[in-house]
């Protein structure tokens, strides 16, 4: 059964990404406020004080929406080395002291007023863009050259230094990943980009033996937490047991223990352990369902403007795609200990008002590139298969 589009104004807006967003969106600020309500009245005696933030932050985040859906995607091209140098100044100044903000030992945010950005979630959207536009601008070279794909790695790997110097690895992780699948998915040799992955592999692996903490992260919180339950293995420890408590259907919405200072950041970084407590194996099943459900979408979406001749459309369609299933893969399996502690927010459903921001930002970058892409004839072979 073909779905059927949602109109707002002038603009078809595809109903499985509205759907899936606002399912995703809700769940989001019922466990914000689950999260954080004990935390919130301790520090400052409201305990809806996080709720409300992350209620202004969607707000931000429609506007933004609203923005994306009415710029036609061609705009996001054309202004793509305008954006680029937006995200590399972004990643700079974030690093000069008096401007980026250090907290808890990062020094990720930029203080604009009463407003706090942080620096690397916007800046990784705008680096999709760029490649995205690089990939179609330079297709030839990307396919036949090793100095086509070499370009757009340097870049990525001199962005991930300035994010490394904050540091934020994860999102590093995330930003390297996403870039190698984009520039594959877009032609790039298989040995190019397997060549690529090993040197990022070696890089990655020589950070952290070469950091005292990163690598007792890895030897201590990751490897082996119940040793260290009450130091570095502390936030592991705590997630395996709020997850563990909630068997199948879950304690019950707001019955959570482990917020209640035992687990740090329930409301950020491990809200997804919250919420496998109060919501159980059924609860995060969902979650993860819905997770797979907004990246196959994207990702269809893409391909589907591929194949009708829209090359910069279906490739940043694709990469918002493979940007959201990453974050969100490395969010849940931090949390579950499949990978070792890193800050990063689960998209649409963890409190930062940044993440909230970019990530509504990117949907309305998808919504209005499905609309375009309704706007263009089918190929026959579509035609054949309806």
């Amino acid at each position: 059964m073909k779905l059927q589009p949602i109109v707002a104004g002038r603009t078809a807006l595809d109903p499985l990404i509205v759907g899936t967003a606002l399912i995703l969106l809700g769940i989001g600020a019922i466990m914000i406020g689950s999260a954080s309500v004990s935390r919130a009245n301790d520090e400052f005696g409201e305990p809806l004080y996080y709720l409300s933030q992350h209620f202004l932050a969607l707000a931000l985040g429609a506007g933004a929406l609203l923005v994306a859906l009415k710029a036609p995607i061609e705009w996001w091209n054309r202004l793509s080395g305008v954006l680029l140098f937006a995200a590399v100044a972004l990643l700079v100044l974030v690093l000069l002291p008096g401007i980026g903000d250090r907290v808890n030992g990062a020094q990720r945010w930029i203080d604009v007023g009463p407003v706090r950005l942080q620096a690397s979630e916007l800046a990784r959207l705008l680096l999709l863009i760029y490649i995205a536009s690089y990939c179609v601008r330079q297709a030839d070279a990307l396919r036949s050259d090793l100095r086509g794909f070499a370009r757009p790695m340097v870049l990525i790997g001199l962005c991930g230094m300035l994010l490394l110097l904050e540091p934020d690895f994860g999102a590093t992780v995330v930003l390297t990943a996403t870039a190698l699948g984009l520039l594959f998915i877009a032609g790039a040799r298989l040995r190019d980009v397997a060549l690529a992955s090993v040197v990022a592999a070696v890089a990655f692996a020589l950070l952290v033996w070469l950091e005292p903490y990163r690598l007792q992260r890895l030897v201590t919180s990751f490897l082996n937490p119940w040793e260290y339950e009450l130091e570095s293995g502390y936030q592991l420890v705590n997630s395996f047991i709020a997850i563990g408590s909630g068997t199948w259907f879950g304690v019950g919405l707001g019955e959570g223990v482990q917020k209640l200072g035992y687990l740090p950041e329930p409301h950020t970084d491990f809200i997804f352990a919250v919420l496998a407590e109060e919501f159980g194996f059924v609860g995060t099943t969902v979650v993860v369902l819905l997770f797979a459900l907004l990246v196959w979408r994207a990702i269809d979406i893409g391909q589907r403007a591929l194949v009708r001749g829209l090359p910069f459309h279906g490739l940043l369609a694709i990469g918002i795609g493979l940007m959201l299933g990453l974050q969100s893969a490395v969010s849940i399996g931090v949390n579950t200990g499949l990978l070792p502690t890193k800050g990063l927010a689960l998209p649409l459903i963890s409190y930062g008002r940044t993440s909230a921001v970019v990530t509504m930002l990117a949907l309305g970058l998808l919504l209005r590139i499905s609309h375009e892409l309704a706007q263009t004839p089918a190929t026959e072979s579509e035609r054949r298969a309806q």
